[in-house]
């Protein structure tokens, strides 16, 4: 059986007008060709649709049963057309996006604000969450994309390059280590550290560049491991000790009165991607929304 939407909305259009003709005009085609789609229905069907006379055209007991199902048909086949359309038109569609909690609140809200009025129909929503989250739901699918540092082991997501980011110091105003001419990571060896925990990636990246440069902090005895940035930043700020952090939160930092020095010897940078689920299709909205960000960020 090989029933088809052209077979369905002939016989539909049929059975509401009355007749061939009128069905053809509305459907911009011949009698013929109609009534030939109508015919096919019926011997796809084994039914008879149409008792046909000379002047007469009404429906069978068939033809009556069957006409509420070919309309719902046609309807929905016909909705998923048009919302296909209006998918790939941007006229509506949601993304949802993740990032850290500083990428949530410094870098991502003036451009989901200018991604909005290019695409005023579009749903954008936005998940801050600890950067090690980031991965998780963009890999399980909670979320189309996000913004963070895709492990090298890790196969089953794509990062694509957004930005880099510099790790750097932030210090309390009256801190000694602002009189140096020049900070060197050897510099923060019997400081009091404040940083993000065990097991997030900005963290395990600066142990594996200090590691791979001889660099030995004692981070594990020394750092005390705190979730937020904001936390982080407002430690530091009570004079409970100095942070290690990237480049992301140096406009918090410097709003609150806070000074940031980047350490040398060696500069330290990472990679900071637009990450996706490779084996996950994106939709109209979302790819738009990718391209976007990737043509914004610098």
């Amino acid at each position: 059986m090989d029933i088809t939407l052209k077979q369905l909305r002939a016989f539909v259009t049929v059975a509401n007008l009355g007749q061939f003709t009128l069905a053809a005009d509305k459907l911009g085609s011949s009698q013929s060709a109609v009534s030939t789609l109508v015919r096919q229905l019926e011997n796809n069907l084994n039914l008879r649709l149409f008792d046909r006379h000379t002047r007469l055209l009404r429906l069978t007991q068939a033809g009556l049963d069957i006409l509420p199902v070919a309309a719902r048909a046609v309807a929905d086949i016909e909705g998923m057309v048009e919302s296909s359309r209006e998918l790939n038109a941007l006229r509506r569609g949601k993304v949802s996006i993740a990032a850290g909690t500083v990428q949530a609140a410094l870098l991502l809200p003036p451009l989901v604000n200018a991604f909005n009025k290019l695409h005023p129909d579009v749903t954008v929503e936005l998940h801050d969450v600890a950067e090690k989250a980031v991965l998780e739901l963009v890999a399980n699918g909670t979320v189309d994309l996000g913004i963070g540092t895709v492990p090298e082991e890790d196969s089953d997501l794509i990062g694509t390059r957004l930005m880099t980011d510099e790790f750097l110091v932030v210090l309390h105003p009256e801190d000694p280590l602002l009189k140096l001419p020049e900070l060197r990571w050897t510099d923060l060896a019997d400081r009091r550290l404040i940083g993000p925990q065990r097991g997030n990636p900005i963290r395990d990246r600066l142990e594996s560049e200090l590691l791979r440069h001889g660099i030995l902090l004692p981070l594990d005895k020394a750092m005390q491991e705190v979730a937020l940035p904001l936390t982080i930043i407002g430690m530091v700020e009570g004079g409970l000790g100095i942070a290690i952090m990237t480049s992301a939160v140096v406009r918090l930092a410097t709003s609150m009165g806070l000074i940031v020095r980047t350490p040398t010897e060696p500069l330290i940078r990472r990679e900071v991607s637009l990450i996706q689920k490779r084996a996950r299709s994106l939709s109209p909205a979302a790819r738009r929304f990718r391209d976007f960000l990737l043509k914004s960020v610098h």
